[in-house]
């Protein structure tokens, strides 16, 4: 038997909800008392307290600067030695994760919240976030932004000003808006070659995601589209054009066969979700 999801379950599980359901209203309205107090509060160790029935976890040793803002507080989770100074906001609609030894600058912003680009599901007042995951030994830059669904691996350092909106992975510094990496950071001997490789593998990796995550949605909204118009899911002319365009970019021609049965795999999943979504 399927159970039916709370307004609530659906906006902590990244889905599509209503930001006007009773029990959200509620739970906002709590946040922003317990968002008073905690900032009307000197006492570094009440506040610290406060910030720890608020939270959904806190570990030892956290500093918080204030005034600090959030949407929820229980969807915010704060490792060991964490600091922040003034000005940070949390839009927790979906849950924040933060490693141990994280220092965060003036008027960092974290953003799980977003809004579907459909305007007519937009202006319905449907909702939905992505979670924000950063890692241990993390320092953000005053005024950084952390858009929706980003992940920070281990020992990032994001530049003041930054805008992140795509995740990155360990011992690097980023910057500029968009954000892209500025230089790699050592940690490990620099003859360990295997091991830097797949590091930079597991990088790119990451990209590739949160590249691919957004074709695949951007690909169920065309399938949207030829369900209303009646249109068939497979265009072998479209696949034909793909295909060619990318032989047009590709730099090194040896790559040229893996990159065609590359395409190849990620136009047949497209039309498997696109055949999926239309039935």
């Amino acid at each position: 038997m399927e159970t039916i999801k709370t307004e609530k379950q659906k906006m902590i599980d990244g889905e599509l909800y209503f930001s006007a359901d009773p029990e959200l209203v509620t739970d906002r309205k709590h946040a922003r008392e317990q968002m008073a107090l905690i900032n009307r509060e000197y006492d570094h160790q009440i506040r610290q307290q406060l910030l720890k029935e608020t939270f959904g976890s806190v570990e030892t040793n956290v500093y918080v600067e204030t005034p600090i803002s959030f949407d929820y507080g229980y969807n915010i989770h704060v490792g060991k030695n964490f600091y922040a100074n003034f000005n940070t906001i949390f839009l927790d609609i979906c849950p924040i994760r933060i490693g141990d030894n994280c220092m965060f600058g003036p008027n960092v912003q974290l953003y799980t919240a977003t809004h579907p680009l459909n305007p007519v599901k937009r202006n319905s007042g449907l909702e939905y976030g992505k979670p924000i995951t950063i890692g241990n030994n993390v320092w953000l830059g005053g005024g950084a932004i952390i858009t929706p669904g980003v992940t920070l691996g281990d020992n990032v350092v994001v530049a003041a000003g930054a805008v992140v909106t795509k995740s990155f992975g360990d011992n690097c510094v980023i910057g500029g808006n968009p954000a892209l990496v500025i230089k790699e950071l050592e940690t490990k001997d620099s003859g360990d070659d295997l091991t830097s490789l797949r590091e930079k593998i597991d990088r790119i990796d990451q990209e590739l995601v949160t590249l691919l995550e957004e074709r695949l949605a951007t690909a169920t909204e065309i399938a949207d589209v030829k369900k209303t118009t009646g249109r068939a899911v497979y265009d072998a002319g479209r696949e034909a054009q793909i295909l060619e365009r990318m032989k047009q970019m590709i730099q090194n021609d040896e790559y040229l066969e893996a990159m065609t049965e590359t395409f190849q795999g990620i136009m047949n999943a497209s039309k498997r979700l696109q055949q999926n979504y239309s039935e």
